[in-house]
């Protein structure tokens, strides 16, 4: 399948790409919702920056990375050690 030439507004900049075309919808809702993201905060700062609006929404964004990163690592631990336990009384039934 050949890459498809789609342009993204970010702020008040567009930058074009070249995407697959199964990428294209959810390479378009990300830009909509940074576009979202940036205006939530242009409102609650009151600030037009767009640098320090940037800077703010790619903070969040890697905070809700890092949450999501150490909820999945969490529940990872929770999956092993019931495999683990579910292994021992496998093992003592067997026995």
């Amino acid at each position: 399948m050949e890459a498809l030439s789609i342009k993204i507004k970010i702020g008040d900049r567009e930058y074009p790409m070249r995407v697959d075309p199964e990428d294209e919808e959810r390479i378009r809702q990300a830009g909509r919702m940074l576009n979202e993201e940036i205006q939530r905060y242009r409102q609650s700062y009151n600030t037009t920056d767009k640098q320090d609006l940037l800077a703010v929404v790619a903070f969040d964004a890697f905070l809700e990375k890092l949450e999501y990163q150490t909820q999945q690592a969490d529940t990872e631990k929770v999956i092993v050690d019931k495999i683990g336990r579910l292994n021992q009384l496998i093992n003592q039934a067997m026995s």
